[in-house]
């Protein structure tokens, strides 16, 4: 059995945005779940979702480590014109995983304890991203 679907998912600026309570209530059976974001400016990742300092604090870690083309350390960049967020929002997005592999058992995802599921947005304008969804069994 193979399902698909997409998730939209609204983003308001740069952060995590957790989407596992969507993906759970979509998964049924058992085979493995692959997500892929379907945009090249944001991530996926599989992180942390019971304290709220810990996507602070990559949200920082990855502004600092890829600061905006603005910033005199980025004059090198030279694709600027689509805003100063754009150009470090592609080189995030190919730091970081742009699909997940998730074991699904009986209906459930197959996620540790603390963890859950998000698009990791890089841009600071709203986007609606779409996660393509495959559930193969």
């Amino acid at each position: 059995m193979i399902e698909q679907t997409t998730f939209t998912i609204s983003t308001a600026g740069p952060g995590l945005y957790e989407f596992t309570r969507e993906v759970a209530n979509w998964v049924r059976g058992s085979g493995l779940l692959t997500l892929f974001i379907r945009h090249t400016s944001a991530s996926l990742l599989i992180q942390e979702n019971a304290d709220p300092e810990v996507r602070r604090d990559l949200q920082a870690y990855f502004h600092r480590l890829v600061p905006p083309t603005n910033d005199p350390r980025m004059s090198y960049l030279a694709h600027t014109y689509e805003g100063p967020d754009d150009m470090p929002g592609h080189i995030k997005a190919a730091l970081l995983p742009v699909s997940l592999s998730i074991p699904v058992t009986d209906g459930a995802m197959a996620l540790g304890t603390w963890q859950g599921i998000y698009v990791f947005e890089h841009r600071a304008t709203p986007h609606r991203r779409q996660v393509a969804a495959h559930l193969s069994s």
